[in-house]
């Protein structure tokens, strides 16, 4: 699952242990050779689909991690990119890549923030973020989702991929509910906790907690990635709209 130039499993275990901010912190150094990272070509596909819906102009990152999906909004925000976390070992990561490089005309800045509480106003556009959610509990999504709206611009959008999960009784399943269990047990006898429940984030939750938050919503196969056998995408990039806009 990692490269050789990942984190050891020993460095997995000390991050395991803290909190998710201090984890970040630690594991930033090596998190673009982990499977965490989004794949470039969820990232590339959701540059495109993106591209046919902007152009825009300011574009914000939430939970920005080390700057793959502020790379993205280089390629379809026209006046500047703005990626926000609250670990400062992810952000200090995220400088030195050098999102924006291919672009010079977009101005790229680096904020570190809680998304529960961002400190802008209604300034941006496009709003998007990769992988992130599964660091929020459901009880967090409509304060979160809500804090996404009031950032946005009229006429903005917010915009994330999301996967289809793996069918009951298939190996990935089987990952996936171990993973989920072990966070469960781990934060039940150790503190601080450790947000990790990728399962907590069902596509039929997140559409009703945004309509909630006063979006309206858009699901856009992302055609790279094929059908399942039911007929059902295997990736959709979801597209939440500010209600009461045109």
């Amino acid at each position: 699952m990692f490269s050789p130039e990942g984190p050891s499993l020993r460095e997995l275990t000390v991050q395991a242990l803290s909190s998710v901010e201090h984890g970040y912190d630690l594991l930033a150094p090596k998190f673009d050779h982990t499977p965490f990272r989004t794949p470039d070509s969820v990232l590339d596909a959701v540059a495109r689909a993106l591209a046919r819906m902007g152009p825009f102009d300011a574009g914000l990152d939430l939970c920005c991690g080390t700057g793959a999906g502020a790379d993205v909004l280089t390629r379809v925000c026209r006046s500047s990119v703005t990626g926000v976390d609250f670990s400062a070992g992810m952000l200090e990561v995220a400088r030195g890549q050098g999102a924006g490089d291919r672009s010079a005309r977009v101005r790229v800045d680096w904020v570190r923030a809680d998304a529960r509480a961002l400190p802008f106003g209604p300034a941006f556009d496009l709003v998007v973020s990769f992988g992130a959610f599964g660091h929020f509990l459901p009880g967090e999504l409509p304060g979160l989702f809500g804090q996404v709206r009031r950032v946005l611009r009229p006429g903005g959008r917010f915009a994330f991929p999301i996967v289809a999960p793996p069918r009951p009784g298939t190996l990935a399943h089987g990952m996936l509910l171990g993973f989920d269990l072990a966070m469960r047990v781990r934060n039940a006898v150790w503190r601080p906790p450790f947000v990790m429940y990728y399962r907590a984030f069902r596509l039929a939750d997140v559409r009703r907690e945004l309509e909630r938050a006063g979006f309206a919503v858009e699901l856009l196969a992302l055609p790279e990635f094929g059908h399942r056998r039911d007929g059902s995408p295997r990736v959709r990039m979801v597209v939440g709209r500010p209600t009461g806009e045109r």
